[in-house]
């Protein structure tokens, strides 16, 4: 049977929502498939309001069927999501200089048990412990200061995989296990190097909530990659210094303390007439002739769990965070392999992790991000492969039309 769409004027530069979606999506098998590939993207970029299958079906088709057929799309058909993304990843970059991998982390609120992932857990958001499902999102931060999601993963908890009735009712694959919030932010990184087609950037993580950030920070040092980090408040650090010869030196008269207290300390002052934002920035609403300014201190430090890995106690690394005149405490930590760039370029990469963290709030409120009802753990990364299409697409096609998509937020 022939589904009557109501077409819409879609188009990203020369690019028809038709061939954008044969590009990402044209691997899969069957015409049907792509077909409902163009629908669920058209329907998340007219679709006001919550994004269910529901909704979408009913904004762009008029089979009375759709909705079913759809439902089955997302949440039944075995599609691989993988190579959506890959070519997702490339059309990203032939279009625009990738500056930052920038990696995001959002908790989905759930009611119920049977969500694939479902747990409970605090979240500092909320600041109240929820039922929820915990993604991690990577993003491409471009040349002109956007961000677009590109890959993804959820979080299992270990009862998730261990359970073969849960495993099996969410249809979870095979090689999907239990795995720390540290090893998923590492395969997203991994993954991405493996496919990109340009040189690596920068990683911009928050893992200001991550217990294991220390070998983390360490694990990402030894693969090559430069990183700016935000790091636990708590996370112990040594001082450090830099000779002559480039070689690493104790700075006399400076133990181990933690991170949150050497930065407010430090041996640099870098005077900043904005906050130093951090991964939860909200934009800045004051005029600019009123904030206060800034003091950002930084310090050579080394982290104390590399001194007995030999060539990781080497290992020298930039911290650096705000003092405001008159305020206990500060913003948040930062933690950077990148020491010898100028704090201007650093602060840059900061930013860019506010505004992927904006994005993820344009992506709650315009392209269904905590909108899918599936169940299933194919269906999940269906529905995120999809929207992060839809958005790609749509800041194309806005972009063109109305400037950035989401600058009003940053």
């Amino acid at each position: 049977m022939t589904t009557r769409t109501r077409t819409r004027a879609l188009t990203a530069g020369d690019t028809t929502l038709a061939d954008f979606t044969e590009r990402l999506f044209g691997h899969l098998p069957r015409a049907d498939q792509r077909r409902w590939a163009r629908v669920y993207l058209q329907g998340l970029l007219t679709t006001p309001g919550k994004k269910s299958v529901r909704r979408l079906a009913a904004s762009v088709t008029e089979s009375p069927t759709a909705s079913q057929s759809l439902q089955q799309f997302i949440n039944a058909s075995p599609w691989d999501w993988n190579p959506a993304r890959t070519e997702l990843l490339r059309w990203v970059e032939e279009r625009h200089p990738v500056r930052a991998w920038t990696i995001g982390q959002v908790c989905f609120p759930k009611r119920g048990e049977h969500s694939v992932g479902v747990h409970r857990r605090f979240d500092p958001v909320a600041g109240r412990i929820v039922n929820c499902q915990l993604g991690f999102c990577l993003f491409l931060s471009l040349d002109d200061g956007m961000s677009v999601p590109v890959d993804w993963r959820l979080a299992l908890p270990e009862a998730w995989v261990t359970d073969p009735v849960l495993r099996r009712r969410a249809r979870i694959s095979p090689e999907a296990v239990h795995q720390s919030p540290e090893a998923l932010v590492l395969e997203l990184v991994d993954s991405i190097a493996a496919r990109t087609s340009s040189a690596r950037p920068p990683v911009v993580a928050d893992l200001s909530r991550l217990a294991g950030a220390a070998a983390l920070i360490g694990v990402l040092g030894r693969r090559g990659h430069d990183f700016l980090v935000s790091i636990p408040p708590t996370l112990a650090v040594r001082a450090a210094a830099l000779t002559h010869g480039g070689d690493p030196a104790r700075r006399p008269g400076r133990g181990g303390t933690t991170a949150g207290d050497f930065a407010r300390l430090g041996n640099t002052s870098h005077p900043y007439s904005a906050p130093l934002a951090g991964p939860d920035a909200r934009p800045q609403r004051q005029p600019q002739r009123q904030r206060q300014r800034q003091l950002i201190h930084s310090a050579l430090v080394r982290l104390p769990e590399g001194e007995a890995g030999g060539r990781g106690a080497q290992q020298i690394y930039r911290l650096f965070g705000e003092r405001r005149p008159g305020r206990q405490g500060g913003g948040p930590f930062w933690l950077t392999n990148m020491n010898r760039h100028r704090m201007d370029d650093l602060l840059h990469l900061v930013r860019r992790s506010a505004r992927s963290t904006a994005v993820l709030g344009a992506l709650a409120d315009e392209f269904g991000l905590l909108d899918f009802e599936g169940r299933s753990f194919p269906g999940w990364h269906h529905h995120m492969t999809l929207m992060s299409a839809a958005y790609a697409y749509a800041y194309a096609v806005r972009g063109r039309e109305r400037g950035e998509l989401g600058r009003q937020s940053a």
